[in-house]
């Protein structure tokens, strides 16, 4: 197997992985900060527009985190650094 073909396997396999992780970590953030609002929303009632503002902002943080994820991924897959270097290298 030679490197070219060694750093295509790699690559993919990282950024399968990458997304598999990347998805499920931030699926049970907001998972659980949904239900954390919920149950404060349930005890004070009156502060709802405040912890509703809160949530969203803490989900777009949270989900800021799979998009980063996802931007890895298309990068290891569609302009894998390593993979120029190595052409580069072996046609040069």
């Amino acid at each position: 197997m030679d490197s070219i073909s060694l750093i295509g396997m790699v690559s993919i396999i990282m950024a399968g992985l990458t997304i598999a992780i990347g998805s499920l970590g931030p699926a049970f953030g907001e998972a659980r900060a949904v239900a954390q609002a919920l149950s404060a929303i349930a005890q004070q009632p009156d502060e709802a527009t405040t912890i509703t503002r809160t949530l969203f902002v803490g989900l777009a943080m949270i989900e800021s985190t799979a998009i980063y994820c996802f931007v890895v991924t298309m990068i290891l897959i569609f302009a894998n650094p390593f993979w120029d270097y190595v052409t580069n290298t072996a046609g040069g």
